[in-house]
């Protein structure tokens, strides 16, 4: 099947074009695009991946640690050191078992909520249209596309009606193109975006057609330079605090290596067994099950989310919105019901006019846009017959004009209708009309007074508004522009009413008090947005309205953002850049929204949330979909991500702070004693039990203390945190060798068997004092994180007594020395949470101060 995307594809008659593709104007079959799908393949830019289970498990021996230890195996051969080459190479291969079941399953949680939320698109199939993801088109299908609608693939136009397309992802031009369904010229042909032609990366501005698919996926002129388009997105909250700890993990890590392997050659001892060990260490500073532990309590932290009826798009965004402690939304349908109702029609001195609602109507019932709320209201409310009407031509509404006008013909007489924001019609009037009067007045200072007048005295009543102008034109006209758009004759302002939401306020309060900053970003005038904001009991500090907002330079606006709750009459441009205002102050921003003019700001947001009925451009932007358009649901959310980013938090503050302390212990020790203080393999296997103790932490519950506000990535308080209780951990490792070495006299073989069971004992014990910052018998872990712990300090105790033992180089433990060691262990602990309670004590103080 040959692809179709070059300029055969727009110059070509439609006849010997659907004869090229073998389809028709009806589409095609269900069993034909079957059969293309598979030779094509799907109809994405990046397609998924499909390795095998095999493939997938042997990339995991790539990874650097990996390739470390397998080095080290390699060395161990080659020396004759059988026994460390089995041991070595059996640790590594449970290690990345581990670590591959659980990611697997993580990444198929993952990928089934996805899928609920990927894009679909309306086909002809079989004759009839039906809904099918976007992803199974192929050449010779026939789409429908609407206003909202991304295009999926590069289609043909084979019909349209007054289509505008946004082609800036292709072209760069910001304003929508007008597109035709009629052959072009030659030299249209010839641009990159030829004008009877949509393409996969557009979006539909206003208007309808049907297309045929002549190129998908990476044949589509976006797949074509898909290299060239692709920009790694900025960096989220969790992104840069991953990046922090892995620095931090690094630096840590390098110095500890360096620093053992310079003792041990300074003491001339055997270079390979210091090289091994060396390795060893390394692998132990090293939380190498830290990827999976955050897939594995992101993906279930995704599941628990779908069933708050949240679906996650990107995994990240979970701990995004649990950071998130600014909320940036519109008002319409978040704090109001959405269900909007046309009240009244008023003239610019407050006076009824029916008038009003037939030029609205006209203009609303031709508008081939994404209808507003507004819109529906005019045609749900307007008693009008049409049909003396036709429309000629239209200009689209857009977000800078914030108004749209229909040329119409009426009784052999030609208007252009124009409906919009109150402010902006106005300003292109120059005449106005009042209720009863068939005469145009002039539009004076005197009467602009008395409409701005009326207009603050409806907003302030709560109604949101249009205002509403025509002109007449010569009857041979035939198409529309802005520079039409002047000398217009107000009729009026169309009133509506859009009741407060009552389960907003419980929401917002619950909102509140987890941490979280609600500003309200509005196309709305303020005096509308302070009705709702004073029925829902929302505090507003300041305004800033989108003219003011225009003239403040990006230090003035940051300067600003602390002190103002509104945003009102702000266009999408100016919507973003107070997100990335709000980044610079150091906030974590989540933007609600749902229409064309959102998606810049659902990209420049940390967690862009968007809803189920959405425009197919805003679900696209949108890290996570809302099923229900509550905030309710988003506050679950919110709870949610806290949840999961706590339950991460506990596996990296127990690698750095026990875990780290009995390397440093270990790095000490080279110096003071005369042989190594553990085995490689001895290290190696600390490593892996622990490990595998703390696999069950995604389970585990969270303190509602640990939900209550914002928690981000603080590498001060991890860094702080560590170089508390790693000294505590260390302290009593000392202790250890000490009674070892001249309470006990210990041999060597006895000595590293006493110290691998203390410090797995401390190193795993310790998460029930660092996961809580309650006192432990106050915060119950989950079940398999205590058997998990403790099913792996019994195992610790009872491999110097097993068959095994000589595998590894322990030797059986005296029963004095077991009691000891416990004894050391249960006063780790209790010194451990004494510590841990005055580090909390002192980080609140420093807080609250």
């Amino acid at each position: 099947m040959q692809v179709f995307g070059d300029s055969a594809s727009w110059s070509q008659p439609l006849g010997d074009l659907y004869i090229a593709l073998q389809t028709s104007c009806d589409g095609l079959s269900t069993a034909e695009a079957t059969a293309r799908i598979s030779l094509q393949g799907p109809n994405l830019i990046d397609e998924p991946r499909r390795r095998r289970l095999t493939l997938g498990l042997l990339r995991r021996f790539a990874d650097p640690l990996v390739l470390i230890l397998l080095f080290a195996a390699l060395i161990a051969a080659l020396t004759h050191e059988g026994a460390s080459f089995f041991i070595i190479s059996t640790i590594v291969i449970l290690s990345v078992l581990i670590d591959f079941v659980q990611e697997h399953r993580a990444e198929a949680a993952a990928a089934a909520l996805r899928q609920r939320a990927a894009l679909s698109v309306r086909v002809i199939r079989d004759g009839r249209a039906q809904d099918l993801p976007a992803a199974d088109l192929v050449t010779g299908d026939i789409v429908l596309l609407s206003a909202g609608n991304l295009v999926p693939a590069d289609c043909r136009l084979t019909e349209e009606q007054d289509l505008f397309v946004n082609e800036a992802l292709l072209t760069g031009e910001p304003y929508p193109v007008e597109k035709t369904a009629n052959s072009p010229s030659a030299s249209a042909v010839n641009t990159d975006t030829p004008d009877n032609g949509v393409f996969m990366g557009s979006s539909v501005i206003s208007g309808f057609a049907r297309g045929l698919v002549v190129a998908t996926g990476r044949a589509t002129r976006l797949g074509a330079i898909a290299g060239a388009l692709r920009k790694e997105p900025p960096a989220t909250a969790f992104t840069l605090g991953t990046r922090s700890f892995g620095m931090l993990v690094v630096r840590l890590t390098v110095l500890l290596v360096l620093f053992v392997l310079l003792v041990n050659l300074l003491f001339q001892r055997p270079l390979i067994e210091s090289f091994l060990f060396a390795l060893a260490l390394a692998v132990g500073l090293t939380p190498e099950l830290l990827p999976m532990v955050i897939s594995v309590t992101l993906a279930r932290g995704a599941v628990r989310m779908s069933r708050e009826q949240v679906i996650v798009k990107r995994l990240s965004a979970i701990h995004d919105l649990g950071s998130m402690d600014t909320l940036c939304s519109d008002k319409t349908g978040t704090l109001t019901e959405a269900r909007i109702k046309l009240v009244r029609e008023v003239d610019i001195e407050g006076g009824e006019s029916n008038d009003i609602l037939q030029w609205a109507y006209v203009n609303a019932a031709f508008e081939t846009g994404l209808k507003s709320p507004l819109d529906e209201a005019i045609l749900d409310s307007a008693p009008i017959d049409p049909a003396g009407w036709r429309k000629i031509d239209e200009v689209p509404f857009d977000f800078e004009r914030r108004r749209v006008s229909i040329l119409a013909e009426h009784g052999g007489r030609r208007f252009l209708v124009v409906k919009g924001a109150p402010e902006d019609v106005l300003g292109h009037a120059s005449t106005y009309r009042v209720a009863g009067s068939d005469v145009a007045r002039p539009l004076d200072d005197s009467a602009r007074a008395t409409a701005n007048a009326t207009l603050g005295r409806l907003g302030d009543e709560g109604f949101r508004l249009l205002g509403v102008a025509w002109r007449e034109v010569e009857p041979e006209r035939g198409h529309a522009g802005i520079a039409d758009e002047s000398e217009l004759t107000f009729a009026g302002f169309a009133a509506f009413l859009d009741p407060p939401k009552e389960s907003a306020r419980q929401a917002l309060q619950a909102l509140s008090g987890l941490g979280v900053t609600i500003k309200i970003v509005t196309g709305d005038n303020e005096r509308v947005t302070r009705h709702v904001c004073a029925a829902l009991d929302i505090p507003v500090a300041a305004v800033i309205n989108g003219p003011e907002l225009a003239n403040l330079t990006d230090e003035a606006l940051s300067a600003r953002l602390a002190g103002t709750t509104l945003f009102c009459r702000v266009t999408p441009p100016q919507k973003a850049r107070i997100i990335r205002a709000l980044h610079s102050r150091g906030h974590v921003v989540g933007y609600l929204g749902d229409g064309i003019n959102d998606a810049p700001s659902l990209q420049a947001a940390d967690v862009g949330l968007s809803v189920d009925g959405a425009v197919d451009v805003a679900k696209d932007a949108a890290a996570m979909i809302l099923l229900r358009h509550d905030l309710n649901v988003l506050v679950e959310g919110v709870r949610e991500g806290r949840r999961t980013f706590a339950n991460i938090m506990k596996y990296v503050m127990m690698g750095t702070s026990s875990n780290f302390g009995n390397m440093f212990s270990m790095a000490g020790a080279v110096i003071i004693l005369p042989f190594l203080p553990m085995l490689p393999v001895q290290i190696l296997l600390n490593n892996l039990l622990y490990d595998t103790s703390e696999i069950a932490i995604p389970l585990d519950s969270v303190d509602e203390a640990m939900i209550a506000q914002p928690r981000h990535w603080d590498m001060n308080f991890v860094r702080n945190f560590m170089l508390v209780l790693g000294p505590v951990s260390s302290l009593f490792d000392f202790v250890t060798f000490g009674l070892l070495l001249w309470v006990f006299q210990a041999s060597e073989a006895l000595f590293q068997t006493g110290w691998f069971v203390e410090s797995l004992m401390t190193q795993v014990l310790v998460i029930f004092v660092i996961r809580t910052q309650k006192r432990p018998w106050q915060s119950w872990p989950h079940p398999a994180l205590a058997a998990s712990s403790l099913g792996i300090v019994m195992l610790a105790l009872a491999l110097p007594f097993s068959p095994f033992a000589a595998w590894f180089g322990f030797v059986p433990l005296p029963a004095h020395v077991v009691l000891t060691l416990a004894a050391l262990t249960t006063i780790y602990l209790v010194l451990a949470e004494q510590v841990k309670r005055q580090f909390l004590s002192r980080v609140r103080q420093s807080f609250a101060s």
